[in-house]
């Protein structure tokens, strides 16, 4: 194909994706040698913690060509998430709630967005036979983020996210690798400027500083990757979060940008939004497949959803329902969730005893308030 043609075809394929879905589409090429200092560096440091298959895959991700002999470009596609009536603030400040990442409050987006660029390879192969290529989601070592930058989608945040200026961050991303010399797109300039607002808020502090994230003090990887136990450091910190976290995204200015899906399997199932903890934590394992079937949530198994709530529990204020929960849980709990249960008792009997002192302390200052209106009447 001459450049008039590959120009064209290009304009073309964006207009395939909007049509399918896709908020915006970008082209890049797939040189990223300049992320690959920064990524040996983050894996040194052991920032990512139990994922082992970062390990393994290493520097493969920053070089886009070893996954799909040929590829000489790839396609940056993102869709809109944020749901219609989120409840952040509402969800977070209820700590008897059980506080879920947006994301998650719908259908697993990896096989939507999956399928949405096999169709959009299999048009643009309709029109040029010549064409090889394979799409990602989330699903192979690629830096989704490094290639949304390059191909003009939006800016990597401190927080190491993509931002676009009129979307904020609330998106998925999706990668097209391809054997075609497309013309590219811009890079956009970073706007983040001095505001630091995602590393002050991230409750654990695992923004350790701009752009570098250590996973193994992120709540979301802490509720979602870790396998084994919570580090105890970090439970009374997690709060109410029992999947993933947005505070990072929440204080980002640019996301009062953002825009509301048009993509109703990313509305929120009822049976996950602004749910009780204890109503959560009262699910037997057949419940917990059933109700999270085709949500992102299932891959972490009905195990870690229950350590998960138990440590939500744990950070709830003190209820003799709560404290009986547990206690009655406790008798057929795995050791790892056995462990997270008598974390979480252990708290509610803190706040139990706070509670009982505080009763005194109002009794004390009743009776001088009585004793004090008794004093003027006579």
């Amino acid at each position: 194909m001459d450049s008039q043609a590959l120009t064209q075809l290009a304009e073309n394929i964006k207009a395939w994706g909007k049509a399918l879905g896709f908020q915006q589409v970008g082209i890049c090429d797939v040189d990223l040698s300049r992320h690959e200092k920064h990524l040996q560096t983050w894996l040194d440091k052991g920032f990512a913690g139990e994922m082992q298959y970062m390990h393994e895959h290493g520097l493969k991700r920053a070089r886009p060509a070893e996954l799909l002999a040929g590829t000489v470009r790839a396609i940056s596609v993102r869709m809109d998430y944020l749901p219609p009536d989120a409840q952040f603030a509402r969800t977070l400040k209820n700590k008897n709630q059980a506080y879920i990442s947006r994301y998650a409050l719908g259908r697993d987006y990896h096989k939507l967005i999956r399928s949405r660029l096999k169709q959009l390879g299999e048009k643009i192969k309709s029109e040029c036979e010549q064409l090889n290529y394979r799409p990602f989601v989330d699903s192979a070592p690629v830096l989704e983020h490094a290639l949304a930058e390059k191909a003009g989608i939006g800016w990597t945040g401190k927080h190491s996210l993509t931002i676009n200026k009129e979307a904020g961050s609330w998106f998925f991303l999706g990668e097209l690798l391809i054997n075609l010399p497309l013309p590219i797109d811009t890079m956009v300039k970073e706007q983040c400027g001095s505001c630091t607002a995602c590393l002050t808020i991230c409750p654990t502090q695992a923004i350790v500083e701009p752009y570098v994230v250590d996973a193994r003090r992120c709540i979301s990887y802490l509720t979602i990757e870790q396998k084994g136990a919570i580090p105890e450091e970090f439970r009374s910190l997690i709060g109410n979060r029992v999947y993933g976290c947005d505070d990072c995204q929440l204080i980002c200015p640019w996301n009062r940008y953002a825009n509301i899906t048009a993509e109703a399997d990313f509305h929120p199932r009822k049976t996950l939004m602004a749910k009780d903890l204890l109503d959560l934590f009262s699910w037997d394992e057949n419940t917990f497949l059933k109700l999270t079937e085709g949500s992102a949530i299932r891959r972490i198994g009905f195990e870690r959803w229950q350590r998960n709530i138990a440590v939500g529990l744990g950070n709830a204020p003190y209820s003799s329902q709560v404290l009986a929960a547990l206690t009655q849980a406790r008798l057929h709990a795995s050791e790892l969730v056995a462990e997270h249960i008598d974390w979480a008792i252990s708290q509610q009997q803190i706040k139990a005893n706070s509670h009982s002192a505080a009763l005194p302390r109002q009794t004390e200052r009743l009776i001088r308030s009585i004793e004090k209106g008794l004093s003027r009447d006579a």
